[in-house]
C-alpha cells in the first residue's frame, strides 16, 4: 500500500506557518521544518484531508485554498510497501481561526526570506519554489537514498538538484 497524504503552506505577511517537528517519537520529520498536513483518512478527498489536516493540527480553517501539485516521493527509508509516497502539496492565504497547540511540534511563523536557512528536505526547497512562483499545478517526483535527494522530475523532466 502506498502513502497518501496532503501537506499545506500557510501564509501570511510574507510568511509561511512551519511546523518544526520536535515533539513525536520515531518521528521520520524529526527536527525538520515542514507545512502543515497528514495522512489521508478512508474516504477523504485531497481537499477534505488538507482541511482536517490543518484544523486539527493548527486550529485553523481554511476558507480558500490552491492545489499546487502532486509530489511523488521515493526513498530507502522503510520497507519497499513504505517507500513510496503522494503528496497532494496546497497553499493557502485565506484562513480564519486563531492557532492552537500542535502535538506533533511548535507551530512558528518564518518570514519566506528565511525560510531556506530551517532544517528543511531538500525536495522541500525545490517544490517551495515552485509553489511560490505560482508555477500551474505540477508533477514532481523526489528519489531520496539515505535521507539524501539523488533525483528529481519535474512534469516528466528531470531538474539540476
Amino acid at each position: 500500500m502506498k502513502d497518501f497524504t496532503t501537506l499545506c503552506y500557510i501564509e501570511k505577511d510574507e510568511a509561511y506557518l512551519m511546523l518544526h517537528r520536535i515533539k513525536k517519537e520515531n518521528d521520520l520529520n524529526k527536527d525538520k521544518w515542514i507545512g502543515i498536513g497528514g495522512h489521508f483518512e478512508t474516504g477523504e478527498s485531497p481537499e477534505d484531508c488538507v482541511l482536517r489536516e490543518v484544523f486539527e493540527e493548527t486550529g485553523l480553517t481554511l476558507n480558500n485554498y490552491r492545489f499546487c501539485g502532486l509530489i511523488t516521493f521515493l526513498s530507502d527509508m522503510g520497507t519497499e510497501d513504505e517507500a513510496s509516497e503522494y503528496m497532494c502539496l496546497f497553499h493557502s492565504e485565506n484562513f480564519s481561526g486563531e492557532i492552537k497547540e500542535c502535538d506533533e511540534g511548535a507551530l512558528e511563523w518564518i518570514h519566506k526570506k528565511d525560510l531556506f536557512a530551517l532544517d528543511l528536505w531538500e525536495g522541500d526547497k525545490i517544490f517551495l519554489r515552485l509553489m511560490d512562483e505560482r508555477r500551474p499545478f505540477f508533477s514532481l517526483k523526489l528519489e531520496y537514498v539515505q535521507g539524501r535527494l539523488v533525483d528529481a522530475v519535474l512534469d516528466g523532466t528531470n531538474i539540476k538538484i
